[in-house]
């Protein structure tokens, strides 16, 4: 068997796979290797990992994640994956080479993650090809979960809220400046704590300003991160919970801008398990 990964900040979702398709999938705790050490990561590998698995059945794995770029993210998260699981074949790449291969298969695209995160890319049918970078919750990730979740509560913090929303916001939270602030800059995985706010902004759209500020921080995503691509001779397609669950606003700010949309999906593990079967059966 084939064992597959896609890891964001929050979570990763892994599946197991054969040449007919996904055998049984399982979730843990997310594994970015920007936010976590190698002893947490071996920590999350043996005490949520393991248990679920066959090891003695699996052959390879692909692990696609949130923070797997440049050679040091991966070869630590290779090395640990090889030491726990066991497999000869391990291979790790980023989230976003997950994204295209589940939207496009050997297809040319556009391909974004939007989640707790941001990222985007164009990808040749093989290969990520060019790529605006990302920069993280603090210097980027336009219109991700974080960056919604940021916006609404500064303004919160701030004062600026329409008084119904501020009454609902701080109703439901119970914040104050100070445990705001305990949060991010002291805490650990402070982008995750940040992107959780991002749910009230979605149950709030009917709410003009709410929507204003959701509609904006999409037009920052694709203004600072997708109008560089060839928007005028391919899709862009998305993948991510913040991009289903706003998929009609989403579409209404692309379509403002003249951008063609292609598929929106939840999770790329449906995909990336028909992509990798079929390698299989080759």
């Amino acid at each position: 068997m084939i064992l597959i990964a896609d890891s964001g900040s929050s979570k990763t979702e892994w599946a197991l796979i054969d040449k007919n398709g996904i055998v049984r999938t399982f979730r843990t705790s997310g594994l970015n290797p920007y936010f976590l050490s190698e002893e947490e990561i071996r920590h999350i590998l043996k005490r949520e990992v393991l248990v679920e698995l066959p090891i003695e059945c699996i052959t390879e794995v692909y692990f696609y994640g949130a923070g797997c770029t440049g050679a040091h993210n991966t070869q630590n998260l290779c090395v640990q994956l090889h030491r726990v699981v066991g497999p000869d074949t391990v291979e790790v790449d980023s989230d976003l080479m997950g994204a295209a291969r589940a939207l496009c298969g050997e297809e040319q695209g556009i391909v974004c993650i939007l989640g707790t995160g941001s990222n985007s890319g164009v990808y040749d049918g093989r290969t990520i090809v060019s790529q605006v970078p990302s920069l993280g919750f603090i210097l980027g990730d336009e219109g991700s979960g974080s960056d919604l979740g940021k916006n609404l509560l500064a303004d919160a913090l701030k004062g600026l809220l329409p008084d119904e929303i501020a009454d609902a916001f701080f109703s439901r939270y119970h914040l104050s400046r100070d445990n705001v602030l305990e949060a991010i800059y002291r805490r650990p995985l402070p982008n995750r704590y940040i992107a959780q706010f991002s749910y009230f902004v979605k149950e709030h759209l009917d709410n003009d300003y709410v929507r204003t500020l959701a509609t904006r921080r999409f037009e920052a995503f694709f203004r600072r991160n997708i109008l560089g691509y060839p928007v005028a001779e391919m899709p862009v397609h998305f993948i991510g919970s913040v991009a289903y669950h706003y998929s009609e606003l989403l579409q209404e700010v692309a379509a403002g801008l003249s951008i063609n949309m292609g598929r929106i999906l939840l999770s790329p593990m449906e995909g990336l398990a028909r992509y990798h079967s079929e390698r299989i059966a080759e």
